[in-house]
């Protein structure tokens, strides 16, 4: 397995967000996400990488495919003099979803794209990557380009997580619950009841400040937050499961109303990747399938926001706003357990301080993901990355053990509509503090 990720977090103008590194420094930020992206596909096999088991993945073929065409399409094509395109018939079929730029195939037939061939695909990895080790003077002297390259080694960060979760969803739905790396044992741990921190709250500044960040954590500004208080650690399997013995799936006085109507429709019992054998609940990681009791004081993953709504109310408690999250998990540094440590499974909590807030499980908040106020897009196609999905989502934070730790920082907005289950999302309490 190749070298962990180590991209490091490079400076930037305030007003700009660009780069100041000079040639081999880029060239090796690049490189490192590069080999992790590679890593990561490493323990699969060719028919792996081709499975889409449901319309919002792509099989892991497709994602080292569309990371090089970004590449290609955003900073190669346009700014470095003499480029030749590996494919003209690429700049449409590795398209995702920007409207502006191309035409593109129906995200659902991902699956059906036998050809290009895996080695088609390497040789566009390749390709691609030596237009980029043979130009980084040469793009670092236009400053768009330099920005544009940034802006596509965070995007390949974001899809190797998406390559994890893509593919434990197609794991999970394999009869033979195949692992995506085994684990012949796994350590349990005890862990003590969660406890509450108090913040006072009042006027404080939420928002992306120097360095970089994607355009949606921008601009930084002023929040309002009346006192509260943030449990410490995330819930656990073993905390959640006293919600569904006590009939928290049956009982729709805990949810929301469209919540409801997808434990009714779909017919959750459970979080994801759960399922009862012979009457005990077993769970499906991408290091294989666990009794629930082995994975208890760990923390419990793959539930939708309106899970981890029914559970906060159950609880009598809330979920944090970004805002609160971001104004306690600001002042700590960025560390945890994140992609770096390739545990690929979430951890119990061993303190009392706050914990987890890094890595782990994404969290869930109570916000829904909308403009900051005075929030400008990407200028051109690059403008329809975040901005255009600004409707019917909501936000979480923190990052998973999936996410580089060179990705993820306080203000980073992750987003999803409320339903979803198959990315690693967990739960954190909050509640207000009377005056």
């Amino acid at each position: 397995m190749a070298a962990p990720n180590t991209m490091t977090h490079p400076t930037s103008d305030k007003a700009t967000h660009r780069l100041r590194l000079n040639p081999e420094e880029l060239l090796s930020s690049f490189l490192a996400v590069r080999s992790c992206t590679s890593s990561l596909v490493a323990p699969l096999t060719a028919e792996d990488m081709m499975v889409q088991s449901l319309p919002e993945a792509s099989p892991a073929k497709w994602h080292l495919a569309h990371t090089s065409w970004f590449y290609e399409s955003f900073v190669l094509s346009p700014f470095v003099d003499g480029y030749r395109v590996y494919d003209p018939d690429f700049r449409w079929l590795f398209n995702s979803y920007y409207q502006s730029f191309s035409a593109f195939p129906d995200k659902q037939l991902r699956a059906s794209f036998s050809r290009p061939s895996l080695e088609q695909i390497a040789a566009y990895r390749s390709h691609v990557e030596q237009a980029i080790a043979e130009h980084p003077a040469h793009i670092l002297q236009r400053p768009e380009a330099a920005d544009r390259l940034l802006l596509g080694m965070h995007h390949e960060q974001q899809h190797q997580e998406l390559i994890l979760t893509d593919i434990l969803h197609a794991f999970a739905s394999n009869p033979l619950h195949p692992s995506y790396l085994r684990m012949e044992q796994l350590a349990t741990a005890a862990t003590s009841a969660p406890e509450f921190r108090t913040y006072a709250g009042g006027l404080v500044e939420t928002g992306a400040g120097d360095g970089f960040s994607f355009d949606l954590e921008r601009p930084r500004h002023r929040v309002w937050l009346e006192p509260f208080r943030l449990a410490n650690r995330l819930i656990t399997h073993q905390e959640y499961v006293a919600f569904i013995e006590d009939g928290g799936y049956q009982r729709p006085e805990l949810w929301l109303s469209d919540g409801w109507h997808h434990v009714q429709q779909q017919g959750w019992t459970a979080p994801l990747y759960w399922r009862r054998e012979d009457g005990i609940w077993k769970v499906m990681t991408l290091r294989g399938e666990w009794p629930l009791e082995t994975l208890a004081s760990r923390p419990v993953c793959h539930v939708s926001y309106y899970e981890a709504d029914a559970f906060a109310r159950w609880m009598g408690m809330r979920l944090p706003t970004e805002a609160e999250w971001e104004h306690v998990a600001g002042s700590l540094p960025v560390e945890g357990n994140l992609l770096e440590r390739r545990t690929f499974l979430p951890e119990a909590a061993d303190t009392s301080a706050m914990a987890q807030l890094f890595g782990d499980c994404w969290e869930w908040t109570a916000s829904a993901y909308l403009p900051y106020p005075g929030f400008q897009p990407l200028g051109g196609t690059l403008g329809e990355y975040n901005g255009k999905f600004m409707s019917g989502k909501m936000v979480l934070r923190g990052g998973s053990m999936a996410t580089p730790a060179s990705h993820i920082r306080a203000s980073y907005r992750n987003f999803f509509v409320p339903e979803t289950r198959w990315q690693f999302s967990g739960i954190r309490l909050a509640e207000s503090v009377a005056r």
